[in-house]
């Protein structure tokens, strides 16, 4: 999974193929650009420390930087580490899914640029980000468009191997929030992206 990332991280367009479904065209080059209207929107919602996971070459972690918060990527990729790195962001090589640094202690945890698939099974990533986050917390993540529903399984990008993977639509959304005991506070569209910020139930 790894080395195929790092080998699309400079390219304009190309296709992820899914086992479950239509392939789906990337825009790579994208995660390394200046920032979105989306973008911009997530950002002016993180007040506090942020977590960005899957963080790829840092576009947001650098975001975060340029605002004066604390923020940590994590990527499974060294290569994404090191580029998040080189643009003055801080990153942390490892799996979401494994211990992190500060868990229990960040405001916010991103989900973007289609991470909300990771390991295939968002409801766990959804569980996950709720033990990496403080009670008042909040998870920032990117859905595609209603209609997609829930498409679990396997992806695989050029050249690369298959690894787990899932496409998140808006339509389930609250469905997979409330399965982790998050509520959907807001989400916006600007474009074709399509962003929402999700905080415990209870929360205010």
């Amino acid at each position: 999974m790894t080395a195929a990332f790092d080998a699309v991280y400079d390219t304009e367009i190309c296709w992820l193929e899914m086992d479950h479904g239509p392939p789906e065209l990337l825009h790579p080059r994208r995660w390394s650009n200046e920032l979105e209207p989306a973008d911009e929107l997530v950002l002016s919602r993180c007040r506090g420390a942020t977590l960005d996971v899957g963080c790829g070459p840092g576009r947001m972690t650098r975001g975060l930087v340029r605002r004066g918060r604390t923020a940590l990527g994590v990527d499974v990729s060294a290569a994404a580490v090191c580029r998040t790195m080189l643009r003055g962001g801080h990153a942390f090589h490892g799996d979401v899914f494994d211990p992190l640094p500060g868990e229990g202690g960040w405001q916010h945890v991103l989900l973007l640029d289609g991470n909300l698939g990771i390991g295939g099974d968002p409801r766990a990533l959804l569980r996950r980000a709720t033990e990496l986050i403080t009670d008042t917390g909040s998870v920032l993540v990117e859905a595609h468009p209603p209609g997609v529903g829930l498409c679990a399984g396997r992806a695989r990008l050029p050249g690369g191997t298959w690894f787990p993977w899932a496409r998140v639509g808006t339509d389930v959304l609250h469905e997979l929030a409330a399965a982790a005991r998050l509520r959907v506070r807001w989400h916006a569209q600007h474009g074709r992206r399509r962003v929402a910020e999700l905080v415990l139930a209870g929360a205010a």
